[in-house]
């Protein structure tokens, strides 16, 4: 069970000896053996005199925040430094209900509780989505916005300085638990839009600044491949809006994107309407208007308010540690297959991050080393590999082609599946199967996928 543990996910698939990623399972024989000594090895690390520890989150969306905001609470002096206050990233916006409780998030930055779904197949074959909802289940619906200027306020309010700043690069300790000394453009100070060059000395750093992180870069992380996600906000009539009320939409298509799926989510006064796409990024910008085409009779007449596009990782970074430094959020490369989500899984790496920095350090009493720092990635992919195994496998599988996807919506419109895909999502734990509802499902499946395989050779036959 120990190298099932300590499996990283990187690519979805162990990783080589030789990176940075973790491989303590053979020298140490035992998951006990291995917290013993890691405890120790963080007791006997120095003590930090005459202040506490000292930490740079670079980055101030929900990873950011999250950690900034559990740092400072655990004695630790936090910097968070952001470069856009304002951040509006082409995000559907989706949270699950387990992060409202766990976050404990105001309603009143929830702009739609979605309880229904609409799946449409390459064909506009509808299915409805969310009949095994319990009363109090739904999925949330934010502005990035929002979201990341309340969790910043509340980091703020625990006790962390928040800088305005560009982040550009960083130096390297010349020794043993000497400091990074970070590079930064700060704009905080009235210096006519132009900044002001500054440095910042830290005991350890966390990366959140997302997927084009100068952080991974710091520390050679190395590259993986990235959807480009494209979203425009969409103002509607108050007639059209009602319909969206608590309703969001999927499409399904070779027309909306090869390798995803196009999207209608409501916000508090317009309607998030996007794509993305890992193989065919150049093509973006048609397979947005191919979305907006999709949902036409729904949207038409609306204006758009505002355009966005945002690189998307795909799968772990090869790198996501370096002695004090460590990644979280989309620098880390946390965005789940299949659905593409990432705020939850940001704003809990952040907070898994820091709260083992602040253990480690005894809430900002001692120096952190990368073992403590490493207990965070153990945790991290010993809790949700699961998760994101499943969804690379049900993109491999159902989002390959029309027909495979005409099987997929087929699918969703069996209430285990609905159960099961809720469960999941909305506690953020596979959830247990009943026996023989899995067999029941493993024989639809392969009724689906046959059905499917059939009619791509008739359409095959078509087109010749």
């Amino acid at each position: 069970m120990a190298s099932i543990a300590l499996k990283t996910f990187i690519g979805l698939r162990q990783s080589s000896p030789g990176n940075n990623s973790i491989n303590f399972s053979k020298s140490l024989p035992t998951s006990q053996t291995h917290r013993r000594l890691r405890i120790n090895a963080s007791k006997s690390s120095p003590r930090v005199t005459g202040r506490n520890l000292r930490v740079a989150v670079v980055g101030g969306g929900p990873a950011g925040g999250a950690a900034a905001e559990t740092l400072a609470k655990g004695g630790i002096e936090t910097f968070l430094i952001e470069r856009k206050m304002d951040n509006c990233k082409p995000c559907g916006g989706a949270i699950p209900l387990c992060m409202v409780g766990e976050f404990d998030l105001p309603l009143d930055i929830i702009d739609r509780k979605v309880t229904k779904m609409k799946m449409i197949s390459p064909s506009n074959v509808a299915v409805d989505i969310g009949q095994t909802l319990k009363p109090h289940e739904y999925i949330g619906m934010v502005r990035r916005e929002v979201l990341d200027a309340y969790l910043r306020d509340r980091a703020a309010e625990a006790g962390a300085s928040v800088l305005n700043g560009l982040f550009l690069r960083m130096d390297m300790p010349k020794a043993p638990n000497s400091p990074y000394v970070l590079h930064y453009t700060s704009y905080d100070s009235k210096t006519n839009g132009a900044g002001e060059k500054c440095t910042l000395e830290v005991d350890a750093v966390i990366g959140a600044d997302g997927a084009n992180s100068r952080v991974a870069k710091s520390i050679n992380a190395g590259d993986y491949e990235y959807a480009i996600a494209f979203q425009e906000r969409i103002r509607i009539s108050d007639d059209k809006m009602k319909y969206y009320e608590n309703l969001a939409e999927m499409y399904v298509g070779d027309d909306v994107s090869p390798d995803f799926y196009g999207w209608v989510f409501p916000k508090c006064d317009h309607v998030a309407v996007g794509t993305g796409t890992v193989t065919h990024k150049a093509d973006i910008k048609k397979f947005q208007l191919a979305t907006r085409l999709r949902a036409d009779s729904k949207i038409t007449g609306g204006k758009i308010i505002r355009v966005e596009a945002h690189p998307i990782p795909e799968h772990p970074r090869p790198r996501r540690l370096q002695d004090r430094v460590a990644l979280v959020g989309d620098a880390a490369g946390y965005v789940t297959k299949c659905s593409g989500e990432g705020i939850y899984f940001a704003a809990k790496s952040g907070r898994m991050c820091a709260e083992a920095i602040v253990e480690g350090s005894e809430n900002g009493k001692r120096m952190v080393d990368e073992s403590d720092l490493r207990k965070y990635l153990e945790k991290w992919d010993k809790t949700y590999w699961p998760t994101y195994k499943v969804l690379d496998i049900l993109q491999k599988v159902f989002y390959r082609s029309n027909p495979a996807r005409e099987a997929f919506v087929e699918m969703c419109a069996d209430e285990y599946v609905q159960k099961m895909t809720f469960d999941s999502y909305l506690y953020k734990k596979v959830a247990p199967g009943n026996p023989i509802e899995d067999l029941k499902l493993a024989v639809n499946t392969i009724g689906s996928l046959v059905r499917a395989n059939a009619l791509r050779r008739e359409m095959d036959k078509l087109s010749v």
